[in-house]
């Protein structure tokens, strides 16, 4: 039986985005599992986090994203709308979130479906790959899902009809997330060892290799 990746992951970094299909590879790379656990972006858990940062971390974040993708040959775009509702002049970030909230609940319950990968794959590129407008109207969200093979309608109606619950859950991904000895995402840990952001993934595979998971054949 594959052993487990954990990876803690959000919606709205494009670092997860952009270390998707890495994590996908994993499955064929090495005698593990990816599994994803959801949790809310920063700001959404600190919503006072952009009001304190330096002025310097945003400006350096989005080239450092854009720089990322082209080095990795990944089509990229910053997600239209934003999955966070933000005052980007203030930081201000509504009460209110939408977008984030039910992409995420749905993560969570694809998790635990066993096709969390599956869906943020499908969701991530949605959102980020620069193809589509308005991601969050009509049916982008369920075509995606329906062309990755998830069934949308289970998805969905499971983030709309027991929020609380995966609220509770994806709750409970944040205290295990710290617990491991980070905050940010995308966090890959691998028997309680953390590695922290798409650049350690090479790591985290010179690790598993340590552990004789690599598939050579």
């Amino acid at each position: 039986m594959p052993r487990t990746v954990e990876v803690f992951y959000s919606f709205r970094s494009p670092y997860c985005y952009l270390v998707t299909d890495r994590l996908t590879s994993l499955a064929r790379d090495f005698e593990v599992e990816a599994k994803i656990r959801p949790v809310y972006p920063i700001a959404v858990r600190d919503p006072e986090f952009f009001r304190r940062v330096d002025p310097l971390y945003r400006p350096y974040h989005l080239r450092d994203s854009l720089r990322l993708a082209e080095y990795l040959n990944i089509p990229y775009r910053r997600p239209v709308p934003d999955p966070i509702v933000q005052d980007l002049e203030t930081g201000a970030i509504a009460a209110e979130q939408p977008y984030i909230r039910h992409i995420t609940r749905m993560a969570q319950a694809a998790a635990e479906a066993g096709t969390g990968l599956s869906y943020s794959a499908a969701v991530m590129a949605l959102l980020w790959n620069g193809a589509t407008d308005n991601w969050h109207q009509g049916s982008h969200l369920s075509d995606a899902c329906r062309v990755a093979g998830l069934e949308f309608g289970a998805l969905d109606g499971r983030a709309r009809n027991e929020a609380a619950g995966l609220d509770a859950e994806i709750e409970r991904n944040q205290e295990a997330q710290r617990a491991t000895g980070h905050w940010g995402v995308p966090l890959m840990v691998f028997d309680g060892e953390p590695f922290y952001g798409q650049d350690r993934f090479d790591m985290l595979c010179w690790r598993l290799a340590q552990q004789g998971l690599r598939i050579t054949n």
